[in-house]
């Protein structure tokens, strides 16, 4: 347990922002220093009077730049949209709660432009650079959160996942990254993404953390959390499409960690998921993320289109031809669909399979629209599906033994968040041995 009051922990976390050489300009765009201090200062009296709001009291908390905070612009990563001036009347639902809880929130995190790649390059603010090698992407959109936890900005990060947005930016950085069963937190004051596929979700160092900071934004009863046991778990690795080309990196730190797990005496089965060439079916009309973000934007797109990013307005405006007939065909499929994976998965305990296919790519490799694509195409393959099927998932650090950062994603059904949690414990300790 880190025995620092959270006054001396948010010192230090302030000192990593304004460090002019490293990523704070561009992980934060918004710095809490006075509210921060002040609510530091109010969880230490708590501490000395033998009082506690729970887990998150004290913590040092960043959200990101998509959640409303009273009084201020709500940029969602974009120029455009700090250019309209529109300021929240509220707070949003999950920053309600974390200061409820006594949550020290100490800024507002860099993300893609309107949530919308797996990169998390954003031309308006900067681009962080990959704790590991800044030379590489941090990965999206939740690009700042997951830098500013791996850099000690904070200890827990905020973000949101329409299509991996948590769990891409954790992998590729070396941290945990959760993403819950959608209907699980409340997206109210949450500029959105997708109305269908969009959920909240944590990033810290720890599947602890991310444990309680689920359990406030969720507003969900306080419980300790305990690691299942690995003995006799029963846990499906996906097969097909999720292990295609995979990259060198990837492709020996995945079976690592499966043969670390079969030893711990977990039971590892081979899972053959013949939904997924239904989902790409559906998602052949042109994706509801897509669509829907289109309703959303298409109005400021076709006033100012000019100053956002080029390669989110291009994937955006793809969905101005869809038809309505079609959308709704989409999501009446897409039903069918969730209901026919979660009974699936009722006979394994977890699904495994690698975060992404490959790790955090350069920022040089992918300055052309071609190779952005490319490669943003390619980290979202093997998590957005799980947005598709509305199930919950975590990314958890594989060991680097010296290389760039990795994940492994547990997916476990819709609802099943807190047993996905207990699994993720056992995991993260075994793989930490």
């Amino acid at each position: 347990m880190n025995r620092m009051s959270a006054r001396q922990r948010l010192e230090s976390a302030l000192s990593r922002i304004a460090d002019p050489n490293g990523e704070g300009a561009r992980a934060c765009l918004t710095i809490y220093r006075e509210q921060a201090v002040a609510a530091a200062d109010a969880a230490d009296a708590r501490a000395r009077a033998g009082v506690s709001l729970g887990a998150l009291d004290g913590a040092i908390v960043t959200i990101k730049d998509l959640f409303d905070v009273a009084g201020e612009v709500t940029r969602a990563g974009s120029r455009l949209i700090a250019e309209e001036g529109k300021v929240a009347a509220a707070d949003a639902a999950v920053v309600r709660r974390l200061r409820r809880a006594g949550a020290v929130i100490v800024a507002k995190t860099n993300m893609t432009e309107f949530a919308f790649s797996a990169i998390g390059a954003n031309p308006h603010f900067g681009t962080p650079g990959n704790p590991a090698d800044r030379a590489r992407a941090p990965g999206g959109s939740t690009s700042g959160g997951a830098v500013a936890v791996a850099d000690g900005m904070c200890e827990i990060a905020i973000g949101s996942d329409t299509g991996g947005s948590t769990r891409i930016p954790a992998a590729l950085c070396g941290i945990v990254g959760f993403k819950p069963s959608r209907q699980r937190i409340s997206t109210d004051g949450a500029f959105p993404l997708s109305f269908t596929l969009d959920s909240i979700g944590p990033m810290a160092r720890s599947v602890a953390d991310c444990f309680n900071a689920d359990a406030i934004m969720a507003d969900d009863e306080a419980a300790p959390l305990e690691p299942a046991p690995l003995a006799g778990l029963r846990i499906g690795v996906a097969q097909g499409p999720p292990l295609d080309h995979l990259d060198a990196t990837v492709g020996k730190r995945f079976p690592e960690a499966l043969d670390v797990l079969e030893k711990a005496g977990a039971h590892l089965s081979a899972e053959k998921l013949p939904l997924l060439a239904d989902m790409d079916v559906v998602n052949s009309k042109g994706g509801i993320a897509p669509t829907e973000a289109f309703a959303i934007h298409r109005e400021r797109l076709a006033r100012h289109g000019d100053i956002a990013d080029p390669i989110v307005r291009t994937r955006i405006e793809r969905a101005a031809k869809m038809l309505a007939a079609d959308y709704i065909d989409m999501l009446r499929e897409r039903a069918r669909l969730v209901r026919a994976m979660d009974d699936g998965l009722k006979e394994i305990d977890v699904l495994a399979m690698p975060t992404t296919p490959i790790v955090s790519p350069l920022l040089a490799d992918v300055a052309t629209p071609e190779n952005f694509m490319r490669q943003n195409a390619m980290l979202l393959r093997n998590t957005s599906m799980w947005n598709f099927f509305d199930c919950c998932a975590i990314s958890l650090p594989l060991p680097r033994r010296g290389g760039l950062p990795t994940g492994l994603m547990l997916v476990a059904r819709n609802g099943h968040d807190r047993r996905l949690f207990c699994v993720a414990a056992a995991v993260e300790r075994l793989l930490a041995d």
